[in-house]
């Protein structure tokens, strides 16, 4: 064997040898397993980017459809993108959502309390549950999650998300006849809508909605301080005016509302009212002993005409507060009604129109809604009722 043979032999040997010793082989075997390591995951990732892709394409146009109200083909869409995402809380939200475009609110029900015990917090979760709970008549459902959504955690601007899920409960409050708590909210609301001319009209709408005609007034009179051309507003502000008793306040509102909308027959009707309620209310300032007494003896003319009015539909009948008595009573006073008289016996005309003010009250009940200067004597009556 020649020396080059012997040393390549050699080498062999040498390599065998060491092959064989453990360390050398647990060193490869380790080398192995992360080649194979590195390789298997970078498969997978590959896999899931690939999965990740598809589940966003088809999630796309999901949203495409879902915007352009095509809730059938989006529902494909959605249930398409959870094949390759199932736990994803966007594509199930918005996968809801299209199943609520379709009126498919068990189902859609099924994927939100799902998703809100995932995230209590969430805002469009809460509200879409608030949704769904009112539609089925679950009041306390809905009270609860429209609550939680005015306090929830919101995406981007969260103070106009929270005002929006607020205006919406007190929609439903107002819906379900609970004025009281429609009243509060909205005093809350109030504190948090700031100078929005549109937002502070929207307001004064809600509150008048609940007879807040306190607040319905500071509401449209704060949106006129910013856009004093709103006729809209203007009339807001004349309506509330108006059920509050101050009519030279409501008279300039409605005055300009008319001027800014002739159309507007409500602005102008109530103006009608209200011009008319100045120039009958005998408690006035600035008028005379004897302008007083001439506006009582006119004004309890026409409440013994809507006496005989509502007497000719009812009958006369005896007893207390009925047509009958009030009859009576207002014909023992009848001659009293001189301005010789109301002179010499002033506390006549604070009776006489007490009466004038019961017997508008009472024909409001028994015979309808008045009109014109019945209208103008029955909204003077609650002016003074707590005087």
């Amino acid at each position: 064997m020649t020396t080059s043979e012997d040393s390549t032999a050699g080498w062999r040997l040498r390599l065998q040898e060491s092959l064989a010793s453990e360390p050398v082989m647990v060193a490869l075997l380790t080398a192995l397993a992360v080649v194979l390591f590195v390789g298997v995951t970078a498969l997978s990732r590959v896999y899931h980017t690939q999965q990740d892709a598809l589940g966003e394409r088809w999630f796309r146009r999901g949203r495409a459809d879902l915007q352009r109200q095509q809730f059938d083909p989006a529902v494909v869409e959605f249930r398409g993108a959870l094949l390759y995402s199932r736990d994803n809380y966007q594509y199930q939200m918005n996968l809801a959502e299209a199943l609520l475009g379709l009126k498919r609110t068990s189902e859609a029900s099924a994927y939100l309390i799902n998703l809100w015990e995932r995230e209590p917090e969430n805002g469009t979760v809460n509200l879409e549950l608030a949704r769904v709970a009112a539609g089925r008549g679950e009041t306390g459902d809905a009270l609860r999650y429209y609550h939680n959504a005015v306090y929830a955690t919101w995406p981007g601007d969260e103070e106009s998300e929270r005002r929006v899920s607020r205006l919406e409960l007190i929609e439903y409050l107002l819906k379900i006849n609970a004025r009281a708590q429609a009243q509060s909210e909205l005093i809350a609301l109030e504190a948090n809508v700031g100078t929005d001319a549109a937002e502070q009209a929207r307001v004064g709408d809600l509150f008048v909605r609940t007879q807040d005609y306190e607040h319905a007034l500071a509401a449209y009179r704060a949106s006129l301080s910013v856009d004093r051309h709103n006729p809209a507003a203007r009339a807001g502000a004349g309506r509330a005016a108006y059920e509050l008793g101050n009519f030279e306040l409501a008279e300039r509102y409605l005055q300009g509302a008319v001027t800014a909308n002739p159309g507007d027959a409500d602005s102008m009707a109530r103006l009608k009212t209200t011009e008319l309620a100045l120039q009958v209310d005998p408690f006035q300032r600035r008028i005379t002993a004897a302008q007083r007494s001439r506006l009582v003896i006119r004004d309890f003319a026409a409440a013994g005409d809507r006496l005989k009015a509502c007497g000719a539909l009812q009958g006369f009948a005896a007893g207390t507060n009925s047509i009958g008595s009030l009859q009576n009573e207002w014909n023992r006073m009848r001659p009293q009604m001189t301005e010789t008289g109301l002179r010499h016996t002033p506390e006549a005309a604070e009776a006489a129109m007490d009466l004038t003010f019961n017997i508008e009250r009472q024909a409001n009940v028994l015979c309808g809604s008045p009109q014109g200067m019945d209208l103008a004597l029955l909204l003077i009556a609650r002016k003074h009722e707590g005087n």
